[in-house]
Order: structure tokens, then C-alpha cells, then sequence
């Protein structure tokens, strides 16, 4: 009776360690490649220039006004 349960035990035991393993999925990795536009500016110098470019367009609308004077 012993070896019965023994072996009924060994193949619960086996049964319960192969059914439960996790199937392996295979992950597939997607790498985009983007080339990227080093900025060598500083902070300041593309502020100034974002400045210098709205005193450019008022200096032109002055000018067009002066010039509409004529």
C-alpha cells in the first residue's frame, strides 16, 4: 500500500511540475532609427534669435509704413 501511494504521489508531483510551466513567448523588438539634430546652441542663443527675428519683422512694418508715407 505504501509503494501504491508512494508512486501516486511521485506522479502527482511530476504532473503538477510539467503542467504548469509557462510557454515561452518570443518578443520581437522594433527598433526605428531617427537621426537627431544636435543643438550646439545654447539656451540664450536660440532665444535671442526667436527675439531677433520678431524685431526684424517689426523693423519691416515700419519701414513699409515710412515708405507708404512717400
Amino acid at each position: 500500500m505504501k509503494k501504491v501511494i508512494g508512486i501516486f504521489v511521485l506522479s502527482l508531483l511530476a504532473f503538477n511540475t510539467f503542467s504548469c510551466r509557462e510557454t515561452e513567448e518570443k518578443e520581437t523588438v522594433i527598433v526605428k532609427e531617427v537621426e537627431v539634430e544636435d543643438d550646439r546652441e545654447g539656451v540664450l542663443e536660440r532665444t535671442a534669435k526667436k527675439v531677433d527675428n520678431e524685431v526684424n519683422k517689426e523693423i519691416d512694418q515700419e519701414i513699409e509704413k515710412i515708405g507708404d508715407d512717400n
